[in-house]
């Protein structure tokens, strides 16, 4: 039988890889499930993504609007998004962590 890393067979190593796969991917199923929500500019907007970063909701107060200054607007909403999809990645990132003690797997993901 082949020996592969600290003593453990090669058939052990990817059956224990595979384990691990799929958890990841129940995990992956449960997480765009799961939303985040930010809010920025003193809560004048407001975005929700899910776990897997996709945007889901996005909230603008009235107040914020004013056809003089739309950049500001603008840069609010592009805050907001910026800062929802890395909050859902660090959850994702967690996640995935907590499966895998940590270790990056080149491909698993």
């Amino acid at each position: 039988m082949a020996k592969g890393f600290g003593g453990m067979d090669l058939n052990s190593l990817m059956a224990q890889a595979k384990k691990i796969q799929k958890q990841i991917a129940k995990a992956q199923e449960e997480a765009a499930k799961e939303t985040v929500e930010v809010s920025v500019g003193g809560g004048m907007v407001s975005v929700s993504a899910n776990g897997l970063g996709e945007i889901v909701d996005i909230k603008i107060s009235k107040e914020i609007v004013d056809p003089e200054d739309i950049e500001t607007l603008e840069d609010l909403v592009l805050s907001g998004v910026n800062e929802a999809i890395r909050k859902a990645k660090q959850q994702m990132d967690e996640k995935i962590a907590a499966l895998t003690g940590g270790l990056n797997i080149p491909g698993m993901f």
